[in-house]
């Protein structure tokens, strides 16, 4: 794949000085365009050999272009917040909002070939890393984001040359370390598995860009001319055709489903209620108290039909829970910066570190809820919602996370009493809308959406637990006990991955 790279291709002075004027004004109007458009952001990847020219080049964009409308993130080795979190979430916290422009320097594929050449991964956990990388970017530009992929290539005799000229100008010297001269004489294991990364991780919505980095004026206009005609292109096309039609969606058999299957008679005698309250409250405290859970973090998910009673269960969770240990994270309507992002971006921002609780009232499953049934996003968004909600829990198991999901379900008549309870109590009030009593109308889409979110999210790490919820004190013990159980579990295996911080 570096062939053409390594042509050592050259622009004289007086070429170069000629066209830079056009292009630095040509790109800040795209830039502008971009800006006021507000349709979609710009995400420009940095990466390749060490001398090829990637820190010049990303200074030069930030030069040519507005560096106001800019944001710039490099990507040193992961701090300890960022330990105790899923590899992509410092990433996903550097995403640029729609209409801005960001440029990651030692971005998500540094780690994974780095590994790969210090013998930290196998080939096959590269491949892994790498497949997840290939899903998320696919994710991104369904989005709408446009994704540039810089590759800066030198031959192996060109950076050596390139790092001894740094090393002897006094003025330079600093930009060369000795982990660059590592990494000279690991050149060869370094190209092998370049290469293969970037094969692995060129596609259609995302493709490499190889850019010869021996000549600096040459390098220089490759990559403004790229990243102009790229914006230009991605300006001029049409929201719309970003759209993909999405496969048939296979409709149910009509006959008794999920949530209809449930046995809403189940109930729990105040008596009884009381003392189980007490005894599951104080296994989850001791739980959440356990050493072994200072490897881990626990992310509580609640959903459930309007009225049935998520914030009194909530309640009697964290009732048993120190306050310093956890936080409760109510999810409404997306704001302007929100909605500027992923809709998954607001959620990777609570992921908790390490010993810590993060309950969800209400959640990502939103968009394959309420955003599919109001028709707030299209068919093609919602169906494609349940792979990715499904990679972003994987890896938050496989970081350490016990991943509990609760749908509280409430039968159409019992909805419609507590609906009318609320309205006649005066502190009750607040919680009845007139969106509650129109969302009633749409019962049956609501429950199709829930019966299709359990199909296809219910999985061995993160599964859902359907709660009857008629009785509030059932539910509330059924799902204590369920919560503890899951945790228990979770504690009880993979003893090395759990105790210690990594």
């Amino acid at each position: 794949m570096f062939e053409s790279a390594e042509l050592e291709h050259r622009v004289d002075k007086k070429d170069f000085d000629a066209q830079v004027p056009q292009l630095r004004a040509d790109l800040l109007d795209a830039q502008y365009d971009v800006l006021q458009a507000k349709r979609f952001p710009v995400i420009i990847l940095v990466n390749g050999v060490d001398g090829a020219g990637k820190g010049e080049t990303v200074n030069l964009l930030n030069s040519w272009m507005d560096p106001r409308h800019i944001d710039t993130h490099a990507f040193p080795p992961p701090s300890d917040e960022e330990r105790e979190r899923p590899p992509m979430w410092r990433f996903w916290r550097s995403l640029p909002p729609k209409g801005r422009v960001g440029i990651m320097f030692g971005n998500w594929y540094t780690d994974p070939i780095q590994g790969r050449v210090n013998g930290t991964f196998k080939t096959s956990e590269l491949d892994q890393r790498l497949e997840e990388i290939v899903r998320f970017e696919k994710m991104l530009t369904d989005e709408g984001a446009l994704l540039i992929k810089f590759w800066f290539h030198l031959s192996k005799n060109d950076q050596k040359k390139r790092l001894k000229a740094l090393s002897k100008d006094p003025k330079q010297s600093w930009r060369v370390s000795e982990q660059d001269w590592w990494r000279y004489e690991h050149y060869d294991e370094y190209r092998e598995v370049s290469e293969h990364a970037l094969r692995h991780s060129s596609t259609g919505n995302a493709p490499w860009v190889v850019v010869d980095g021996f000549d600096e004026r040459y390098r220089s206009l490759a990559v403004g001319r790229i990243v102009l005609d790229a914006m230009r292109r991605r300006l001029a096309r049409p929201d719309s055709n970003l759209r993909i039609a999405a496969a048939p969606f296979q409709r149910p058999v009509p006959g008794e489903n999920l949530l209809t299957a449930l046995d809403m008679s189940k109930a729990l005698a105040k008596k009884k209620y009381e003392s189980e309250l007490a005894e599951w409250q104080g296994r989850l405290n001791a739980l959440c108290r356990d050493e072994r859970f200072q490897g881990r973090s626990l992310i509580a998910v609640f959903e459930g039909n309007d009225a049935a009673g998520k914030g009194g269960t909530i309640r009697r969770i964290t009732s048993a829970l120190d306050a310093r240990q956890y936080r409760i994270v109510p999810i409404a309507a997306p704001t302007e910066e929100e909605r500027a992002q992923p809709y998954l971006w607001r959620f990777w921002r609570q992921v908790p570190r390490h010993g810590r609780v993060t309950i969800f009232d209400r959640s990502w499953y939103g968009r394959v809820l309420v955003e599919r049934v109001e028709g707030f996003c299209g068919e093609a968004d919602w169906m494609r919602a349940y792979a990715e909600i499904n990679d972003f829990e994987d890896q938050l198991v496989r970081d350490g996370a016990v991943v509990a999901k609760f749908w509280l379900a409430i039968s159409k008549d019992e909805q419609y009493r507590r609906f009318k309870e609320r309205e006649d109590t005066r502190f009750k009030r607040f919680k009845i809308t007139d969106e509650d009593w129109r969302n009633r109308e749409k019962w049956d889409d609501y429950e199709q959406a829930v019966c299709d979110m359990v199909d296809r999210t219910s999985t061995e790490i993160a599964p859902w637990t359907l709660v009857p919820a008629n009785d509030k004190n059932y539910a509330r013990i059924h799902l204590l006990r369920t919560l503890c159980e899951h945790l228990e579990r979770s504690l009880k295996k993979d003893p090395a991955k759990s105790g210690k911080k990594k």
